[in-house]
């Protein structure tokens, strides 16, 4: 009889933002191997750096126990001044993964820009503020300072209560709003996110805050799953009208649950 496919225990959580920060490969790697981005590094400096191929846009990830972990700068252009984001350590991959991929990809009609307040609207957020909203569970604020007629910064800051934060993201004034907008879908998206630390990178087990999910998922398919995500963003390099099809891990319909 051969013996029985691998399997690993998979932790599957929600709310997303809740979930840790995850594998940084899940965003260096595709952004190196699947749209061209190069790389320096240093063995003796404990940081990465990756640099569009255009020279415009700067990655660095660097640990920093007083500030932002991901730091993302671009160079003006003619219709747009210079601008940043950044994200704290506890900022799970998958939503910078949403910026690096919009901003990897053909950027959206200029004349109909992305509102990134809406995909939280829908999702259940409330009014928090003067222009912020707040989720459900009140563990996640995300407001823009500046006034009307002269808009700022944006700020995304998860807390578990008595102000103790857990993460924070942060984007220019001058982000183009359609890549805050893909952070803020990601944000909202209700689909868990997969972990494989049994845990132990969860900023908090409370059932009242996480739902957590342990699944047996074939190994298999968790050594493929970074694998095809360079595949599909590499398809879409090649022919700019394909729509990435890379599915997030989900939790199979049997096997063994605990």
């Amino acid at each position: 009889m051969p013996p029985a496919p691998e399997t690993v225990g998979i932790d599957f959580i929600t709310p997303r933002h809740l979930a840790g920060g995850g594998d940084p490969a899940w965003i260096t790697v595709p952004l190196h191997r699947a749209c061209g981005w190069s790389h320096g590094n240093d063995p003796l400096m404990p940081r990465v750096l990756l640099s569009s191929p255009d020279q415009k846009a700067l990655l660095r990830l660097e640990p920093d126990p007083d500030g932002q972990w991901w730091t993302l700068h671009h160079a003006a252009e003619p219709d747009r001044p210079a601008w940043y984001a950044s994200f704290g350590a506890r900022t799970p991959v998958e939503l910078i993964a949403a910026v690096t991929d919009a901003l990897t990809k053909p950027p959206p009609d200029a004349s109909a820009p992305s509102d990134p307040y809406e995909p939280l609207r829908q999702d259940g957020w409330s009014e928090y503020g003067v222009q912020g909203l707040v989720s459900p569970d009140e563990s996640a604020y995300v407001e823009r300072l500046g006034t009307l007629d002269a808009p700022g910064a944006w700020f995304v800051t998860v807390t578990l209560g008595f102000g103790q934060k857990v993460w924070e993201a942060r984007f220019g004034a001058h982000t183009p709003s359609h890549l805050v907008a893909a952070f803020t879908t990601a944000l909202a998206d209700p689909k868990p996110v997969h972990r494989t630390d049994s845990g132990r990178s969860l900023p908090t087990l409370d059932p009242n805050l996480v739902t957590r999910r342990t699944t047996d998922v074939l190994a298999v398919h968790i050594a493929s799953a970074l694998e095809d995500r360079v595949q599909s963003l590499a398809a879409r390099r090649a022919s700019p009208s394909a729509i990435p099809s890379s599915p997030p891990l989900s939790p199979p319909k049997s096997g063994r649950h605990r």
